[in-house]
C-alpha cells in the first residue's frame, strides 16, 4: 500500500458524516480486530483525535471572542444606565468633612473595583445662595483621577440632589 492509496482511503473514510450508528460500528470493528489479534487479519484502529472531535466537537475560539467584545460607546451606554454599586450621603457635613469622606469613599470604590457610584449631596435648599455641597462635589469629581463621566440620575434616585460617577 503506497501513500496515494492511504490518502484515497482517508478521503473515503472522512467524506461520510459521523453519526451515533457509525461511531458504534467503528468501535465494534476496533473491538473485533482487537479480539482477533494475531489471527492475521488487518487491524483497524480509530484515530484518537477523530474520536475526541466526534465526542466533543470543535469550537471556533475567535468567534467566541468576537461576541464578547464591547465597544467604548456600548460600555459607556451600559454604565450610564446601570444601577449604582455604592452610595454615600453627604447631608449635614461641612465642605472639609465631605471632601475627606469622598476621598475615602473613592479609594474604597477603586479597591473594590466598582464601576459606578452615587453621591447624595442634596439640592441646597437650606443653603444661602448656591448649593455648597453640590459645587464641592463637582470640584472633587473634576480633580479626582479615578472619577470619570458623571451626571444626575432620575428623580427616583435623587435628581439634582445627587450625582452618579463612573469610576475609571
Amino acid at each position: 500500500m503506497d501513500f496515494g492509496d492511504i490518502l484515497d482511503e482517508w478521503e473515503k473514510d472522512t467524506s461520510r458524516a459521523y453519526g451515533k450508528k457509525r461511531i458504534k460500528k467503528d468501535e465494534r470493528k476496533a473491538s473485533c480486530s482487537a479480539d482477533k489479534g494475531e489471527a492475521g487479519t488487518e487491524e483497524v484502529r480509530a484515530n484518537p483525535i477523530d474520536i475526541w472531535l466526534r465526542r466533543y466537537g470543535a469550537v471556533n475560539k475567535d468567534e467566541f471572542l468576537e461576541e464578547r467584545e464591547e465597544t467604548a460607546a456600548e460600555r459607556r451606554s451600559r454604565l450610564r444606565t446601570m444601577k449604582s454599586e455604592a452610595v454615600i450621603d453627604l447631608h449635614g457635613l461641612t465642605r472639609e468633612e465631605a471632601w475627606a469622606r469622598l476621598e475615602a469613599f473613592f479609594a474604597d470604590a477603586v479597591s473594590r473595583k466598582l464601576s459606578k457610584v452615587l453621591i447624595i449631596h442634596g439640592k441646597g435648599s437650606h443653603s444661602e445662595g448656591d448649593p455648597v455641597l453640590a459645587r464641592m462635589v463637582r470640584l472633587f469629581i473634576e480633580q479626582n483621577m479615578h472619577a470619570g463621566e458623571s451626571g444626575h440620575p432620575g428623580n427616583e434616585s435623587g435628581g439634582k440632589g445627587s450625582t452618579w460617577v463612573i469610576i475609571k
